[in-house]
């Protein structure tokens, strides 16, 4: 560190004396301010040189084999318990970093390290951590973060620990590997990402629904990240797994943190909001960088249908074709009240299964005077660095608000409107478009699973 210094005092000293030779002899306020500014300018180009030298990876030691202890868990807590690590992926879109997401306490956690270790010769490096606390913690104390170490630039470290200290005994360490260290060829066009099914979840006949509407618009996978969810659930969520199209990923958040149902602070004692919906959407994202060329952020009583396309790929080029640059877009969400609901597809036999049967709520509220209605995403995830729920936080990409007579979110779920009467409502019947195909897919894994 201390050759460091040194070498950043070096490089300040053939500044200081252009400053003397511009700022000697001068006498005019004019003068005297463009010698400030320079002066500043410099004593402010060196502070960020050694800043950027604080974060260079340094070999702390040399020839040991790599230690510490082997992770799996979704979530694994650090030491200080104010750190919980999600998992760290390789990111080689502006320099060769190691993006760690995580989740920290916003005041608390005030710096990190990334302890690297190369094979064969076992060098181990560290690097220190960039933090940066997501901007929508809507007040929590808690939030997404994410956590950026430069690598080593003379090896590709497959594996990192995360301690407070550049000092210490790696062999307590828990390690984690880094993902996304290979590139991969898409093995999917669309990837679903459901965040934080919680709540003892039963809503199983619309969760099939939904699913079946997901492959019939073009979805290969869906990723969920599980809290709890009913007996009756797990069935169906073995079915789609056995399948291949569902991915499980444990969330065990409030073995951590006191969570909150609620995505906005209530001053209740709670750590973070809606379960930590928002590290899982961007874990989600970082998870499916390589290996899908479009990433989907909805609910599971969400279903983004295309109006002028008869699937998602069809729609995604037309987009892509009409907005060149564009990583993100944005459709606009509405509700359909489970509330209201028509006779036509009342099946019987779905009578038994607990859940909502969308094909009977085709009736959506009105717009409302001077409140926007919130938005969910297709993305493309090499574009996204950042996320919130609605809206993406730092891209590469430019986004697009998507109109709504080519597409929108269909939202079945109580209503926001529980006032307006039935004929208020729009009737819109675009789901029953696909009402062969959803009924006969929906009963195989009805018969298959339940009944």
């Amino acid at each position: 560190m201390e050759q460091h210094k040194v070498q950043g005092q070096r490089n300040l000293h053939p500044r200081l004396d252009t400053f003397k030779m511009l700022c000697g002899g001068k006498k005019s306020y004019l003068a005297a301010a463009v010698c400030v500014i320079t002066l500043t300018s410099m004593v402010t180009l060196s502070y960020l040189q050694l800043q950027t030298l604080s974060h260079l990876p340094k070999i702390i030691q040399e020839g040991s084999r790599c230690r510490g202890k082997m992770t799996n868990s979704t979530i694994t807590a650090l030491k200080d318990n104010r750190t919980f690590i999600i998992s760290p992926y390789f990111d080689d879109r502006e320099s060769k970093v190691t993006r760690v997401i995580g989740i920290v306490h916003h005041e608390d956690v005030k710096q990190l390290y990334c302890w690297f270790c190369c094979q064969p010769d076992g060098k181990m490096y560290v690097s220190k951590a960039k933090i940066d606390v997501h901007s929508d913690r809507f007040g929590f104390p808690y939030g997404a973060a994410d956590i950026v170490c430069l690598e080593p630039k003379n090896c590709e470290p497959t594996h990192v620990s995360i301690h407070q200290s550049p000092h210490g005994n790696t062999d307590q360490l828990p390690r984690f590997e880094i993902k996304n260290r290979k590139a991969e060829t898409f093995s999917v066009d669309f990837t679903v990402c459901i965040s934080a099914m919680f709540g003892n979840y039963n809503n199983v006949l619309q969760f099939i629904q939904s699913m079946e509407m997901y492959k019939i618009l073009g979805v290969q996978k869906v990723v969920i990240y599980k809290n709890n969810c009913s007996h009756l659930m797990e069935k169906v969520l073995k079915f789609y797994m056995e399948e291949g199209t569902v991915e499980i990923i444990p969330w065990p958040i409030n073995s951590h943190l006191k969570v909150s149902s609620k995505w906005h602070f209530m001053q209740d004692g709670t750590h973070i909001g809606y379960y930590g919906q928002i590290t899982a959407l961007n874990d989600c994202i970082y998870r499916n960088m390589r290996r899908s060329k479009f990433v989907v952020l909805i609910d599971a009583d969400e279903i983004i249908l295309p109006l002028k396309h008869p699937d998602w790929m069809t729609m995604m080029s037309s987009l892509q074709e009409q907005n060149p640059g564009t990583g993100i877009f944005l459709f606009e969400n509405h509700i359909f009240p489970e509330t209201i609901s028509t006779h036509v597809f009342n099946i019987s036999s779905w009578n038994t299964v607990p859940g909502v049967n969308i094909l009977q709520h085709v009736h959506r509220e009105p717009d409302r005077k001077d409140v926007i209605n919130p938005r969910k995403m297709i993305i493309d995830p090499r574009k996204v660095i950042q996320t919130s729920v609605h809206s993406v936080l730092r891209a590469y990409g430019n986004s697009v608000n998507v109109p709504m007579d080519v597409a929108l979110i269909y939202h079945c779920r109580v209503p926001l409107q529980g006032n307006l009467p039935r004929e208020s409502l729009i009737r819109d019947t675009t789901l029953w478009r696909y009402n062969l195909s959803l009924i006969m897919n929906v009963n195989k894994v009805l018969y298959q699973t339940i009944l």
